[in-house]
């Protein structure tokens, strides 16, 4: 099964901690064919609470397969203007 390290991004780092779920460069196993959208219900929030996944250090679709040894990190929606264009993620439809 793959193993990931798992991520989370501002206002889902509150929602995670609430819910007791380690989300800061967390050590994860995973089902073998697991999407991103998979990674999203497994950790107890919804696709609306998600914008981007990153994976591996890019915007990736909510569609794809999460490998052993990715980097997984969500972000939610309402992170401000200039770190949107930094992270690359501007007008990114997912």
């Amino acid at each position: 099964m793959p193993v990931i390290t798992f991520n989370a991004y501002s206002f889902l780092q509150k929602k995670l901690r609430e819910k007791q779920i380690d989300c800061s460069n967390v050590t994860m196993t995973v089902e073998q064919g697991t999407r991103a959208k998979d990674l999203i219900r497994k950790v107890q929030l919804s696709p609306e609470e998600v914008e981007v996944v990153f994976i591996n250090g890019k915007v990736a679709p909510f569609e794809t397969i999460i490998r052993d040894n990715d980097r997984v990190t969500l972000v939610p929606p309402g992170t401000p203007g200039p770190y949107r264009v930094l992270l690359g993620f501007k007008n990114v439809k997912t």
